[in-house]
């Protein structure tokens, strides 16, 4: 019989049940990846974020219940607030290794800061599976790695109702429905279907899209972000060329073990 540490983190959160969920589990070495997916799955969170020390740095890797992603925003700043926490509470910086290159989570006075590749996203002409159903006033269709849909307003973001049957057949890894706010810079609600995460509550990974796509239309490098989800989560974005910085809290929900 093995236990592993398990912690579940409320990420850009500043109370308990707001925010993004993620379980998080330290491990001195790596399991089977059979057995991190089961881990993941019996979560059943958007995303469990499994690490492993090494020498200075962290190997990090997420995993929602369905598959393992390239990148998670919520789930990394999860993992680092456990290991300030518990594990290294005199480090002001953590290094971590991923599938998306080195991602740097520091200490803050407004919360961690996670330095984040940037991605542009492009206008394109969109798929049928994509705009099926879709009532609201589309203003662009953009991809990055997940497709974009920029409503006329937050309103229409808020009344948004996805096709979850035809999204599930897009290509790209989710869909992000987004509009300019009157309270914010911008709105979004992040809809990941095909990895059995009907809508995220709050994506870190979207805004490594998002911050870019709207610092170019409202030429801003600093913006404050709120996805408009039931749990609903507030981000501060920061554009340094080719690198996004996402700034956030996390409340601690949960400690405990599991058996395997």
């Amino acid at each position: 019989m093995t236990t592993i540490p398990l912690y579940q983190i409320d990420a850009f959160a500043q109370q308990r049940f707001q925010g993004n969920p993620a379980a998080v589990c330290p491990l001195t070495s790596w399991l089977s990846d059979e057995i991190l997916q089961a881990i993941a799955q019996e979560n059943n969170l958007s995303e469990t974020a499994f690490f492993v020390k090494d020498n200075t740095h962290y190997q990090l890797r997420w995993m929602t219940p369905a598959a393992e992603v390239d990148l998670c925003g919520h789930a990394t700043l999860a993992a680092a607030d456990v290991i300030f926490n518990y594990y290294e509470p005199q480090a002001d910086a953590l290094l971590f290794s991923t599938r998306s290159g080195e991602l740097r989570v520091t200490k803050a006075d407004n919360g961690l800061m996670m330095d984040f590749p940037a991605t542009l996203p492009k206008p394109i002409a969109a798929p049928e599976q994509l705009v099926t159903g879709i009532e609201e006033q589309v203003d662009e269709v953009l991809a990055g790695f997940d497709y974009i849909v920029v409503l006329a307003n937050e309103q229409q973001v808020l009344d948004f109702t996805p096709d979850f049957t035809a999204w599930q057949q897009l290509d790209l890894r989710g869909v992000l429905v987004t509009a300019k706010s009157d309270h914010y810079d911008f709105v979004s609600r992040c809809f990941f279907p095909k990895l059995e995460v009907n809508e995220d509550p709050v994506t870190g990974s979207a805004h490594c899209q998002l911050a870019p796509y709207w610092a170019e239309k409202l030429n801003k490098q600093q913006l404050v972000a709120k996805q408009v989800s039931q749990r609903g989560g507030e981000l501060i974005c920061q554009i340094n060329g080719d690198r996004v910085t996402l700034i956030g809290s996390c409340v601690e929900y949960l400690k405990g073990e599991i058996v395997i």
